[in-house]
């Protein structure tokens, strides 16, 4: 098949996650074309069975902001025109599913149908979504699409309450890559964080006010006032002063590191011992599964998708969105007893392998071959 994938180039998960697909849609054989503003950060250099066709955004001293959809959806029609693409699968509803549906129109136009699928990935439905003054274009634009899917049963949830629509909307998880087995930790890159008898928790995020940076300091406040430990806190947005405030008010920024934004999250997550994710909302929690993958237990809240990735009293444990002081009884549950945290290592990679993508890949391509087939319209409700 020939696949164009819409995208955000971003870190976000939808960026990552609609990345990844590509690529292993690309080890797979199908020719898969990435439409966007820029390079997507997770495609790395050459590789086969991939192009690339970035959106060229005009400066026209007319607009006050450029128009971003509707140069998006010029491009897509010049790429499934000149390319021969079979069909679009477009991550993220604004503007990406809009776009294709104005391109969708045009080439109908002229005489070339494409087909296109729409995944919903979280805050373009629980945050964007919720925003009246989209919720009409967000609806229009699940209804056209030929097919829906959504990365958790919570979204699709959320999706069905917020939203007049009119399709099934088929429930394709998010996936990784996970480690055949425990890695062994590199004690020497290791000790460049922390000492040999601390333990070492990881929060990775884009540090913006839902991911709740400040509780994850108080959870490892609490947490090292009972056990040796360091934390590290990856990535950067408009938190990070504030978190950085915090962590001298309570006397523990030397315990801290902020390591920035990083393109690969394994190098800090096979050398931590926990993953704090206690968020106001996740549609799916790809960041713990990304840490779980790599055998780390997850401290998190039970709110959205999250339950579905991190079992709670298996792979980690779950609490009520601000409940600090459980959050951190937990992490110490699981941290105070070698044995115990083995056992929670163990079950964080077992539970990671049921979201692998050798799993998950075929459903998208079943899905794919559906909507080529012209079975797009069973999937109306």
């Amino acid at each position: 098949m020939k696949i164009g994938i819409v995208l955000y180039p971003t870190f976000g998960g939808s960026g990552v996650v609609a990345t990844e697909l590509g690529k292993a849609l690309a080890q797979k054989g199908h020719l898969v074309h990435f439409i966007t503003y820029s390079q997507p950060v997770r495609l790395g250099s050459f590789r086969e069975n991939i192009f690339y066709h970035e959106v060229q955004l005009s400066d026209y001293p007319l607009f006050e902001y450029q128009p971003y959809e509707t140069e998006l959806a010029s491009k897509v029609v010049d790429v499934v025109k000149y390319e021969g693409l079979d069909l679009l699968h477009v991550h993220y509803a604004i503007p990406h599913a809009s776009a294709a549906f104005m391109a969708q129109q045009i080439l109908k136009a002229q005489g070339i149908n494409i087909p296109f699928i729409t995944t919903l990935h979280g805050t373009d439905i629980t945050l964007v979504g919720k925003d009246p003054s989209f919720e009409p274009v967000i609806s229009f634009c699940i209804n056209a699409s030929d097919a829906v899917t959504a990365v958790s049963e919570s979204l699709m949830k959320d999706t069905y309450a917020h939203f007049e629509t009119t399709r099934k909307i088929h429930v394709i998880p998010n996936f990784i890559q996970p480690k055949a087995e425990l890695p062994v930790i590199n004690l020497e890159k290791r000790r460049h964080y922390a000492k040999d008898d601390e333990l070492i928790l990881c929060h990775i995020s884009n540090f913006r006010p839902v991911k709740r940076i400040t509780d994850v300091v108080r959870i490892f406040q609490l947490v090292q006032e009972k056990l040796p430990a360091k934390l590290l806190l990856a990535g950067d947005g408009p938190d990070r002063a504030i978190v950085e405030r915090l962590a001298r008010d309570l006397g523990i920024c030397q315990n801290i590191r902020f390591i920035g934004k990083v393109r690969e999250t394994g190098p800090i997550l096979e050398l931590s011992d926990l993953f704090l994710l206690p968020s106001e909302t996740e549609s799916f929690g790809l960041a713990a599964l990304e840490a779980m993958a790599e055998g780390v237990p997850v401290v998190s809240s039970n709110t959205g998708g999250i339950p579905e990735v991190n079992i709670d009293g298996y792979s980690g444990f779950t609490s009520n969105v601000g409940d600090v002081e459980s959050m951190a009884a937990n992490a110490i549950r699981i941290l105070e007893n070698k044995e115990t945290h083995q056992t929670f290592r163990k079950n964080a990679l077992a539970q990671a392998k049921t979201f692998d993508l050798a799993n998950i890949l075929p459903l998208y391509e079943e899905l794919y071959e559906s909507v080529l087939k012209g079975h797009g319209d069973t999937v109306k409700i």
